[in-house]
């Protein structure tokens, strides 16, 4: 059994996502991060950094922080979504880490400006924009080359970047400017796991289609 600490952003759904696709028993732990949730001293004793999702692993007591390090924790403990062979296997974590350290902050800095900050500051507002089509191009690319980012099959990379790419209204972006993302988009919002995975915690929230 595994013991989410979640809340419904694409951080936190890359984890129920891959719990769900796993076949993983897991119980929520709701973090309001709105209300503050995530700076109470009983979820720092297992996230160092205040920041959702973390787990903790009832077979063993290991607690685990950082969306990162929990994909690759559950897929070893699973078998499932990192592929063994070398180099699948480092594909699968180059394209993790594109997501880690490109997709992640800088679509999450075009949320902040654009979304609840519009107007404040176009000067960052021009610049995250264009750096997440820039990202975007990347992405389109790639998946013009292969059906998924790693590789040919199904990984962490994709459950990774897939939430956040859930987000392209927030981001001002068409997706059917990017026809290679929008066909992997929509092949993966189709699956049942990630249907039951974008919905955790529990609010009644609903997959982004795009028009």
């Amino acid at each position: 059994m595994i013991d989410l600490y979640t809340w419904s952003t694409p951080n936190g759904r890359k984890i129920s996502i891959m719990l769900e696709e796993c076949g993983l028993a897991y119980e929520v732990h709701p973090i309001d991060i709105g209300k503050g949730e995530q700076f109470d001293p009983d979820f720092l004793k297992i996230s160092p950094n205040n920041k959702i999702p973390a787990i903790v692993d009832r077979d063993n007591g290991w607690s685990v922080f950082e969306s990162g390090a929990i994909l690759i924790y559950l897929a070893e403990k699973s078998g499932r979504f990192l592929p063994p062979e070398p180099k699948k296997r480092l594909q699968t974590l180059e394209w993790l880490m594109f997501q880690m350290g490109g997709v992640g902050p800088m679509f999450g800095q075009a949320h902040h400006f654009l979304k609840f900050h519009p107007g404040e500051c176009p000067y960052a507002e021009e610049r995250y924009h264009r750096e997440t089509l820039r990202l975007y191009g990347v992405m389109d690319r790639r998946l013009g080359q292969s059906p998924y980012l790693a590789c040919e099959e199904y990984t962490i990379a994709d459950i990774a970047t897939w939430p956040w790419v859930s987000r392209f209204e927030w981001q001002r972006v068409a997706l059917d400017s990017f026809p290679n993302v929008r066909r992997w988009y929509l092949e993966i919002a189709a699956r049942p796991a990630v249907v039951r995975g974008y919905d955790v915690p529990k609010r009644n929230q609903r997959i982004p289609v795009p028009r």
